[in-house]
């Protein structure tokens, strides 16, 4: 989406981070997304090494199919040097909405141009978008599989009829909104229709009462959630160093910073899944870089995010791990007790 969604890659740092996912948050799997591949391997290692099971994401967007195959073709190479080196416990994620973030199954040049186009939504509801979307998928798991020979998946949209035959796990990414609560289970239904083990590959809250959150950058432009986010000054700021400096992100409009209503729809939705009978589920995320927090509500970009904890910037420490540049939320530990106990 045009600039470094996580600007400063210490390996250190993160295998820092995954440790205590794992020890203090007591999560058992992390999903780990990048659209470089030697970042990927560096995090999966680490992540293997304290006792997770990965689940390998490489992510390229706006690229047509046969460039994105040939980026799952390098990444296969990858996870199976991971796999075989470090553990078995990999699951390889061939791509993820690629209805909209691969170029050529909608038409436009980039992920907003496919959303703003007038016969987008007549399109999807007529299913023109399956035919094509499986026909890729068949040709990325058999390419995947000759090279990756761990477990794969997919993770869906909701609305994305899958041939999931493909796969080992139905994976679908799938926020509980308000506008879906009251049928948010019943959504799942046809994933588990098809007998095998249904995970939700992405779901979370915004740290503002409402929000399901995602840093303000693609939910918004998707036009799923008002956006609370000014998007331009923010990739300005991250994007082009040389203006960038002068640009500080801000938020547009009035927010409320609420971490207790994230904390408490996290656990909710948690317990619906587990209710529902899923085997798995992925919280859209653990920290951002790019929607740091502020003690001045304009530039408390955090609340935007649906992170697990609050990051900072300049250089500033947390209490709670003084060694780390953020401060877990209350989400952090209302999700810790959560899984410690389930």
């Amino acid at each position: 989406m045009g600039f470094n969604w996580r600007p400063h890659f210490s390996p250190v740092e993160v295998r820092r981070e995954l440790k205590i996912i794992k020890d203090d948050l007591h999560c058992n799997a992390v999903r780990i997304t990048s659209l470089d591949l030697q970042r990927l391997k560096v995090a999966s290692e680490y992540a293997l090494e304290v006792g997770l099971e990965v689940w390998f994401s490489p992510t390229m967007w706006d690229k047509p199919p046969a460039e994105t195959l040939a980026y799952f073709i390098d990444a296969a190479k990858v996870a199976e040097e991971v796999r075989l080196a470090v553990g078995d416990r990999v699951v390889f994620v061939v791509g993820g909405e690629l209805t909209l973030f691969m170029r050529g199954i909608l038409e436009g040049k980039n992920f907003r141009a496919r959303l703003s186009n007038p016969n987008m939504m007549a399109r999807v509801k007529a299913g023109e978008h399956n035919r094509p979307l499986n026909e890729f998928l068949a040709r990325a798991a058999k390419s995947v599989r000759s090279i990756f020979h761990g477990k794969l998946t997919y993770a869906s949209l909701v609305w994305e009829q899958v041939d999931w035959d493909l796969f080992d796990f139905v994976g679908v990414d799938h926020y509980r909104t308000t506008k879906v609560e009251d049928k948010y289970v019943a959504m799942l239904e046809p994933s588990f229709k098809q007998g095998k083990p249904v995970v939700v590959t992405e779901f979370g809250y915004a740290t503002t009462r409402g929000g399901i959150g995602d840093g303000g950058l693609l939910l918004s432009s998707a036009g799923l959630e008002k956006p609370i986010i000014d998007t331009t000054s923010q990739a300005l700021h991250y994007a082009v160093p040389v203006i960038g400096r002068f640009v500080k992100p801000h938020l547009n409009g009035e927010h409320v910073r609420d971490e207790k209503w994230q904390a408490e729809k996290l656990v909710e939705t948690l317990g619906v899944l587990e209710a529902a009978g899923v085997d798995g589920a992925f919280i859209m995320q653990f920290v951002s870089q790019i929607t740091p927090n502020s003690d001045v509500p304009k530039y408390d970009l955090d609340m935007a995010s649906s992170t697990l904890v609050k990051y900072y910037d300049g250089g500033r420490k947390g209490t709670t791990y003084p060694d780390m540049s953020w401060e877990p939320k209350t989400s952090f530990r209302a999700v810790a007790e959560y899984y410690a106990k389930h």
